[in-house]
């Protein structure tokens, strides 16, 4: 096996997770032009086609895309909303968001501070660390930063394994507080037609 520095490693993650996306967005791009696609009701119809494996799909993607953290997950949640439906997509996202978390927890425990280091720079790293000690309680700083949008959630749930927060504490506040935000995102983006 080739010994990869840890920044090359990084870089060749997220390269072939952008490249994956890329095929992704081909594909979607692909069916517009075919005129396939001209309308959500025209999009909910296609995916349907695809019968379970479209929203199984939908809940792997979420779940990797907090593993290896590439875009921010509002994006899948929007899509799951856009293409499921409010009911549908949110199940998929917080099924899939809530297993990539509980991962990327697992994955910190096992092997500490290098796949941290891989998925996150150091600098981000550093600020994050800085801020979090200076949060009276973690638990609470947590269940907070999972409610609302825009922290890093991903970076949370690995650190939480660093710190060897207690798995039982860490997935009651994934399972009890992921739900809300990815909620209002599904109602949201739900209601485009």
């Amino acid at each position: 096996m080739e010994d990869f520095s840890e920044n090359e490693f990084q870089i060749k993650l997220k390269s072939l997770t952008v490249l994956g996306l890329l095929i992704l967005l081909a594909v979607g791009l692909k069916l517009l032009i075919k005129d396939k696609i001209r309308s959500v009701e025209d999009l909910q119809i296609y995916v349907k086609q695809f019968g379970m494996f479209a929203p199984a799909l939908l809940t792997l993607i979420q779940a990797f895309q907090v593993v290896v953290p590439i875009l921010p997950g509002y994006l899948g949640c929007a899509a799951g909303a856009i293409a499921f439906g409010s009911a549908t997509g949110f199940w998929c996202n917080y099924v899939g968001i809530s297993i990539g978390s509980i991962i990327a927890y697992f994955l910190a425990r096992k092997f500490g501070i290098d796949i941290v280091l891989t998925m996150f720079s150091k600098k981000f790293y550093d600020k994050w660390s800085r801020r979090i000690e200076k949060s009276k309680s973690y638990g609470v700083f947590l269940f907070f930063a999972t409610l609302l949008p825009l922290f890093p959630d991903d970076f949370l749930c690995y650190f939480s394994g660093l710190i060897k927060m207690n798995r039982r504490k860490f997935i009651g506040i994934i399972l009890l507080g992921k739900p809300w935000c990815i909620l209002a995102y599904s109602l949201i983006f739900g209601m485009i037609k």
